[in-house]
């Protein structure tokens, strides 16, 4: 009998291993969203009356497993561009408003129970927007602006309907410290643009920059589409140099999931691939 050479047994390893090992790949689920409902604003910088109508939202999110530890850690990427056209008590007067917000987390998941996850994190984010009311003559226009850290929560549940496959989520969102932009009380944004920058920046904290955002939504799994239905709530609250801006909105939002994977070309990993989602 002949005694194989070390080289040789460490080929045959090499190429045992080949033949077992598992690619790891984290698929990416992107959603496209669109969100209406009633809207409720004050801000005290152009009137002092609560002004109500409608509102409306477009959304974009994107999830992904992070790479170092896919199993425990997730990313999210999400932004919404909202609009909406309020009205005073005595239907006369419209206020306006335009709101852009971005925001970036990553969160540490759990399995509780088969099918349910937990995660919790933190976010960073930037909102920009302002309002319009061509009643306030000297100045019609309050500005908003500000960059938060977070803290944020999801559940996500992933049971059927019958034969249908449904996913329950549920995140919150809500910032803890940052700073927000806001004037004197009174002061023209004319006497910003001479120069008068003093004391425009606020630091942020829930005592007096309180926002809360909630999402809850069902993904319906049609094969490879999925339907989105959900329902968005915010609460946001602002008080500096005795101004006080405020903003509801309950919002019905419907829209498309996709889940995909990004794979070198000719690829031969995905048929021994192991697929850790993001969500689903």
């Amino acid at each position: 009998m002949l005694a194989a050479s070390p080289g040789a047994v460490a080929e045959d390893c090499c190429a045992m291993r080949d033949t077992t090992a598992t690619t790891t790949v984290r698929p990416i689920v992107s959603a496209f969203s669109l969100g209406i409902g009633s809207e409720h604003l004050c801000d005290t910088y152009l009137t002092p009356l609560r002004y109500s109508g409608w509102g409306l939202q477009l959304g974009y999110e994107r999830l992904q497993a992070m790479r170092f530890d896919p199993e425990r850690w997730i990313m999210q990427l999400g932004g919404t561009l909202a609009a909406g056209a309020t009205d005073n008590p005595a239907g006369n007067m419209t206020m306006w408003e335009i709101d852009l917000d971005v925001r970036w987390a990553m969160m540490r998941r759990f399995t509780v129970a088969p099918g349910l996850k937990l995660a919790f994190g933190g976010a960073t984010g930037i909102t920009l927007g302002a309002l319009y009311n061509r009643r306030n003559g000297n100045n019609p226009i309050s500005a908003r602006a500000a960059w938060t850290l977070d803290a944020t929560a999801m559940a996500a549940y992933n049971t059927r309907l019958s034969r249908l496959p449904i996913t329950l989520r549920y995140q919150a969102t809500m910032p803890l410290v940052g700073a927000f932009f806001a004037p004197d009380y009174g002061e023209l944004y004319y006497e910003i643009y001479l120069g008068n920058h003093s004391g425009l920046a606020h630091c942020a904290w829930p005592g007096n920059y309180f926002k809360l955002s909630n999402l809850l939504t069902a993904d319906l799994h049609f094969g490879a589409t999925i339907l989105r239905l959900g329902y968005s709530a915010t609460i946001f609250s602002s008080k500096a140099n005795e101004i006080v801006s405020r903003r509801v909105s309950h919002l019905f939002v419907i829209g498309v999931t996709t889940e995909w994977l990004s794979l070198r070309p000719r690829s031969s990993d995905l048929p021994k691939a192991r697929v850790i989602s993001a969500l689903y």
